[in-house]
């Protein structure tokens, strides 16, 4: 029987994903139109993420693992994020992709983590995708102009990122959360 936990792992990445090839292709859309100069980094984001959840999908279905229930909320979320920081401007862009990328790297390195001796095939696909992962919050660090604006708008989309993450899981991500850091402190001890 497969780890509960490890199933929650790959639900919430698989949703992930999908919530970024959403924020992504918002942003695209009107990047298209109005900041042309993120349109190339924008594209190869969004094939990066099409590619991680394919992944994912592909784990789920080895594992005989389902998608989360909310895959709608993801996707509308997403969107709708992606879409009103593209017409707020580049720099909003960069300030989304640092708070998205940076709540990811951090679920990322815990589910790593947890995965050490309980599922290596799955922990090196994770440790693969977080390099891409890592590529698009230092591309977003390195070009984010700090204002009285990143702070707070940053604080908005971490804050929305939890909450979906964690209604998609329907509470899992607490149990989750819990046996990862079960995980870290025997790690460290």
């Amino acid at each position: 029987m497969l780890d509960k936990t490890i199933a929650r792992i790959m639900k919430v990445n698989h949703a992930g994903e999908y919530g970024a090839i959403r924020i992504y292709s918002a942003q695209l859309l009107v990047s298209k139109i109005l900041h042309k100069n993120l349109v190339p980094f924008l594209e190869q984001t969004l094939a990066h993420e099409i590619e991680h959840a394919q992944k994912f999908i592909a784990a789920m279905k080895i594992r005989q693992t389902r998608p989360c229930n909310a895959m709608p909320l993801w996707g509308i979320g997403g969107w709708v994020l992606g879409f009103i920081t593209a017409c707020m401007g580049k720099n909003a862009i960069m300030i989304c992709t640092e708070a998205v990328e940076s709540a990811v790297h951090k679920h990322l390195r815990d589910q790593i983590c947890y995965l050490d001796n309980k599922d290596a095939e799955l922990k090196n696909l994770i440790i693969d995708i977080e390099k891409e992962e890592i590529e698009h919050l230092q591309y977003a660090q390195q070009n984010v102009k700090r204002s009285w604006l990143t702070q707070p708008l940053s604080n908005v989309i971490a804050v929305s990122t939890e909450i979906v993450i964690w209604l998609s899981t329907q509470g899992d991500v607490t149990r989750m959360r819990d046996a990862i850091v079960k995980c870290v402190a025997i790690g460290t001890a």
